[in-house]
């Protein structure tokens, strides 16, 4: 549990997001820090152990050095015995198929087993993986990007209700304070980045408004404005509006509201900026700058569009499904009792999907339990004896940091094969 600089309370065991809440100032501990956040990003899983491992081979470094080696040479021998490290690794490798199932929710289940939600490991595991089998074919894909895969969390019900959506899930409810619809079936969906709303002067200028005929000519125009653009967007033949957020005015007014809501137009507001892209790669969409640029060719279709309420709260969301022509990305709906056990699991499903991605990219499965540690510690022994000179006590030194691999994998028991090889190595 950690709490931050502004009262806001922490609560994980991810080493990656435990790291870079800590102030440090110490060079090799601003590495360390460093080296698990690209752990995090690259792997997902491991961001400890990692740092368990560098910490063990800087030491050995350190003892090197002490013994007046140079710097150089352990690094190169460091490198040659990592390449090593690696094809020992692969020896003792098994291939994997993507499309076997069970393969591959064992290793993403490893990889829940250690974190806080571990309890809905049956339920978050199989999710990550048809995430990531949703998005790419798994014949031909050499590599995932995992921003086709869109969290989104809600607070409400259990971690069990957390839900695949073979579409897209916004987070913010439809606006109805109009009367708009809710619903809407055969829908024919907008994206627009312009304001439902009067123009107004810049930032230096006011428009003094002395009489109350100026006044009352000034809200004509402007109900006007606002109400051919309602129309222009009813003629595009759009009945579900997304309403990209502004900064330098308001996106929408109330009057803006009530047009759409007569014209039976369903509107979602507050669309991020971020959340763009996203959106239109999933709905086969292109966001629209200008009303006249609203056509029906940019316009996404799907079968229904609908607002849901989540249980137990009062936040509601909208679910599009039955995408026409719908892009390659998919949609996780996150639910959990409370914040705090939100973002835990949001971190813990990231880790599963990283989990899945690295089997993407090297399709090969390895045994856990520091068995692999251990096998390399005693090949890369019997290696360095048949070197000469330094480099046969680096290799040595390196073959004995591997060994740690072993004291931080302890979902899995030691056999006695795996006792022995630590004992001729450390011996």
């Amino acid at each position: 549990m950690i709490q931050k600089g502004d009262g806001e309370v922490l609560i994980t065991n991810d080493g990656a997001t435990i790291l870079s809440q800590l102030q440090v100032f110490h060079p090799t501990a601003q590495m360390l820090v460093q080296l698990s956040k690209s752990q995090d990003i690259e792997a997902g899983d491991g961001t400890t152990g990692i740092c368990v491992i560098a910490g063990a081979l800087l030491q050995a470094c350190s003892e090197l050095l002490s013994k007046g080696i140079h710097p150089t040479m352990i690094a190169d021998a460091f490198k040659q015995a990592s390449v090593k490290a690696d094809e020992y690794l692969m020896n003792v490798a098994k291939p994997v198929n993507l499309l076997d199932r069970e393969s591959v929710l064992d290793a993403v289940n490893t990889c829940l087993s250690s974190k806080v939600v571990h309890q809905n490991a049956d339920v978050l595991a199989p999710i990550a993986v048809d995430a990531v089998l949703g998005v790419i074919d798994p014949s031909t894909a050499t590599n995932v990007d995992l921003q086709d895969v869109k969290i989104v969390k809600q607070v409400g019900g259990t971690m069990d209700d957390t839900e695949l959506v073979r579409g897209l899930v916004l987070e913010r409810g439809a606006k109805h304070a109009s009367g708009g619809p809710t619903k809407i079936e055969n829908a024919k969906i907008a994206l627009i980045q312009f304001c439902l709303s009067a123009p107004k002067t810049d930032m230096e200028n006011n428009v003094v408004v002395s009489d109350y005929a100026a006044m009352d000519r000034i809200l004509r125009e402007e109900r006007k404005y606002i109400l051919n653009l309602c129309k222009k967007i009813k003629k595009s033949g759009c009945n579900v509006l997304l309403i990209q957020k502004s900064i330098l005015r308001d996106a929408f007014n109330d009057l803006s509201l009530h047009f759409l809501a007569k014209l039976d137009i369903m509107v979602v507001t507050d669309i991020e900026r971020n959340d763009v892209d996203f959106i239109s790669r999933t709905l086969h969409l292109q966001p629209v700058a200008h009303i006249d640029s609203l056509t029906a060719e940019k316009l996404g279709s799907a079968a229904l569009v609908e607002e849901v309420t989540i249980g137990g709260s009062h936040s509601r969301v909208v679910k599009f499904t039955g995408i026409v022509n719908m892009g390659r990305t998919i949609t996780i709906l996150m639910r959990g009792s409370n914040k705090l056990v939100l973002d835990e699991a949001d971190r813990s499903i990231h880790d599963a999907l990283c989990v899945v991605r690295s089997l993407v990219k090297k399709r090969y499965l390895i045994a856990g339990g520091g068995a692999p540690e251990a096998e390399c510690a005693l090949r890369l022994t019997e290696w360095a004896k048949t070197l000469t000179g330094v480099r046969s006590y680096c290799v040595r030194a390196f073959a004995e940091v591997s060994v740690c691999g072993v004291w931080v994998k302890p979902s899995r028991s030691f056999t006695a094969t795996s006792q022995k090889w630590e004992e001729s190595v450390l011996n």
